[in-house]
């Protein structure tokens, strides 16, 4: 799995750090981040719903 946030569209609404803790954080400046380590998803069941959950579509989720 591979995921990717467009921080050029993230508006830090911070759902997915709510959906899938384990895999993601915001940044000090409050916007989505990946969590060192995680950047695969570590196998987060979650992850998918968390991309779903971007109010902006900023997530991509993808099958290696």
């Amino acid at each position: 799995m591979r995921i990717a946030i467009d921080t050029d569209r993230c508006i830090g609404a911070g759902q997915c750090a709510l959906t899938a803790p384990g895999v993601f954080t915001q940044d000090d400046d409050g916007f989505s981040a990946l969590l060192p380590g995680r950047e695969d998803g570590a196998g987060d069941p979650l992850v998918r719903e968390a991309a779903r959950a971007c109010p902006v579509q900023a997530i991509a989720v993808t099958d290696d």
